[in-house]
């Protein structure tokens, strides 16, 4: 149930009583406070209140029935402590109106909710990758974003080579991905110039990543001080602070460097490598994997956005190892350049190859719904649906879920309509597969 719609179906000052805030306990501590307070002032000044009280109660219980009196006694004092108490949390809150108030009672709640949720650890980049944390952030707070800085095209790549630093688009689209609100500073963070000199194609948040990594000194401070901007649920790391460079051996032969390039080239690709081979991550990446209760791959592209964090060995290594349930968000569709002609068993082959482990993946996410009229598009591209070759999977050792992934709304390109993951459905798919292996763990 929605945290909303429970929240129109009780009066809204009651909604304090909620379980699950962690207030009722702090309530009655109030109670016993004051009694405790009240009886000892009355016992230092020598005074008889109990026994005067006592005595007025008696004659009010000769004229009517003690329970009437007793649960009227009650209700009064418990309606005018919680009405002098919710005036004080307001006070302090500074809430002014009704609404407001309202809202701070459903943020409490539903954040109280959300940091007892599970820890999960969502490795990829590109716009997959953002897509996705829309949606998990309304599940938990307990998000590690373990981002891709292979990155050279673009903003991101112009900044790169001017200023020396990561690249900052990946990054960024997390971070405004797990803002707690799409408001005014999080449209700000991604504004993306045009049509001027200088400053035309960058992104306010790449240009803001960019001098906070000046300032500070290196990217992960800088994201830290930007998630705070933000107020993001969760956090956003890079998965190394190495320059790290893709490239790609054809079946050719041939050797392409650069991300942006290997998707260009035309031809198929052989194996994914970085340069340097020896990239470090960073230590908190490997203690949240180390610590996840899941571990999501993907979505995003095959190459360019989720092997490249495998290609670092320690974090293909803790992946490996962890305890935790790990699930890959397969593509919907193939991508013309990287993964042409590919199933869904030779994405997730290509993962363990280049992983070089094989207990990366318990279970591959795909969708199983795709309306006819939104292929168009992609047939111009080459680009058709990922077959799921179940059978071949099961060969892996791999669990197939198949669901309707797709979002309802479409994304506008040119004049051309482009499907696209829904964050809440992605979210709630993965979720409910979480909870079941869980319960199965514990039978």
């Amino acid at each position: 149930m929605k945290v909303s719609k429970l929240f129109l179906k009780i009066p809204k000052d009651a909604g304090w009583l909620l379980p699950g805030l962690e207030i009722k306990r702090w309530f009655l501590l109030l109670i016993i406070g004051a009694l405790s307070a009240a009886v000892g002032l009355c016992i230092i000044y020598n005074l008889k209140p109990v026994y005067s009280l006592i005595k007025m109660i008696m004659k009010l219980t000769q004229m009517l029935p003690s329970e009437i009196i007793g649960w009227a006694l009650i209700v009064i004092g418990g309606l005018l402590f919680f009405i002098g108490w919710l005036k004080t949390n307001y006070s302090i809150l500074d809430v002014s109106n009704e609404r407001n108030r309202h809202a701070v009672l459903e943020d409490l709640y539903r954040r109280r909710k959300l940091n007892r949720g599970p820890k999960i650890v969502a490795i990829g980049g590109g716009t997959g990758l953002s897509t996705m944390l829309k949606g998990i952030k309304k599940i938990t707070n307990n998000i590690t974003a373990v981002v891709t800085v292979g990155d050279d095209g673009g903003s991101s790549g112009k900044l790169r080579e001017e200023m020396g630093v990561l690249p900052p688009g990946d990054i960024r689209n997390c971070i405004a991905a797990l803002a707690d609100d799409e408001d005014l500073v999080t449209k700000l963070f991604q504004y993306r110039f045009k049509d001027c000199a200088g400053l035309s194609g960058h992104s306010f948040g790449n240009l803001f990543l960019t001098a906070l990594c000046s300032i500070t000194g290196d990217m992960v401070r800088a994201v830290k001080e930007s998630s705070k901007v933000l107020s993001i649920r969760g956090r956003v790391l890079p998965s190394t602070l190495d320059d790290m460079r893709l490239a790609a051996e054809m079946e050719d032969g041939s050797i392409i460097k650069g991300e942006s390039n290997i998707p260009e080239s035309g031809k198929k690709i052989k194996r994914l490598f970085c340069e340097p081979d020896n990239c470090k991550p960073l230590e908190d990446v490997i203690l949240a994997i180390h610590d996840a209760e899941l571990i999501i791959l993907g979505p995003g592209s095959l190459y360019t956005s989720v092997i490249p964090n495998l290609l670092i060995n320690d974090i293909a290594k803790a992946v490996n190892d962890s305890k935790a349930k790990k699930i890959y968000v397969c593509n919907i569709m193939t991508q013309p350049g990287e993964t042409d002609g590919f199933t869904v068993s030779d994405h997730i082959k290509t993962l363990i190859n280049h992983a070089g482990y094989q207990n990366i993946i318990d279970a591959v996410l795909v969708n199983n719904e795709l309306p006819s009229e939104l292929l168009a598009p992609y047939k111009d591209v080459g680009s058709v649906p990922v077959i799921v070759d179940s059978d071949e999977i099961s060969k892996l050792g791999v669990e197939v879920v198949q669901k309707n992934l797709i979002a309802d709304k479409r994304f506008e390109d040119g004049h051309s309509s482009f499907v696209r993951h829904s964050p809440g459905r992605l979210a709630r798919v993965i979720y409910y597969w979480f909870r079941k292996k869980e319960k199965e763990k514990h039978k």
